[in-house]
């Protein structure tokens, strides 16, 4: 495990021994979580901070969405933003309030935003992008259009400044809380996928895929 943060402001400084700058690390949480949550500062002084779907493509993470999106237009000119990814793995009930807390594994990165304009690289994305979402779908899906790549808006970031912390274990509680008739523990919690319902005008006879059928995030604990 990767010790040293690759910039002050991505060290982790509360509980330090959470943080884990390994880029093999890092990557696992970027690529297992569906949603991050990009963050930026206007021209103005304003914070703003929007969810969307990602994707890492080797030392690269994207982001995007519609070309008409406001927020999304004022990154183009590369604006330094934040992403932010968390995945929860189990309620940590203590007993006391106090210590309640939560097992997570969360990723942070700090870059400056560029727009993809190079088709290829669109193509590409567009493809990490299906893939991302449900491992195996780019294989299946029609890819998109040129209008359609028109209409979207595809951001990237470098992953050179980032880092992960990492909560695991049972609950800490104080020594003399130990003795008290209260119920301490994990509750893990994880995606579990539902029974796959077909869109309206679905022909019955194509079959359900075997990536939906046993979906599960890559890399997530068995």
């Amino acid at each position: 495990m990767a010790t040293e943060a690759p910039s002050e402001r991505t060290r982790v400084h509360r509980l330090p021994e959470r943080g884990d700058y390994d880029r093999a690390t890092i990557d696992q949480i970027l690529d297992e979580a569906l949603i991050c949550h990009v963050a930026w500062v206007t021209d103005d002084g304003e914070p703003r901070l929007i969810p969307t779907i990602h994707v890492r493509v080797d030392d690269t993470l994207y982001f995007h969405g519609s070309r008409a999106s406001r927020t999304l237009q004022a990154l183009r000119a590369g604006t330094e933003v934040c992403v932010a990814t968390t995945i929860v793995d189990g309620l940590v009930l203590a007993r006391s309030s106090f210590h309640h807390s939560m097992n997570y594994r969360s990723a942070i990165a700090f870059g400056t935003a560029r727009e993809v304009t190079d088709h290829d690289e669109q193509l590409l994305v567009a493809r990490a992008l299906a893939d991302h979402v449900a491992p195996g779908r780019a294989a299946d899906a029609r890819p998109p259009t040129d209008e359609e790549l028109r209409q979207t808006l595809m951001l990237a970031i470098g992953l050179d400044e980032a880092s992960s912390k990492i909560r695991t274990g049972p609950p800490k509680d104080d020594e003399e809380d130990l003795g008290l008739p209260i119920w301490a523990g994990i509750l893990p919690l994880a995606i579990t996928p539902g029974t796959p319902i077909p869109a309206p005008e679905l022909d019955g006879g194509v079959p359900v895929p075997d990536y939906i059928r046993t979906y599960g995030r890559p890399g997530a604990p068995e």
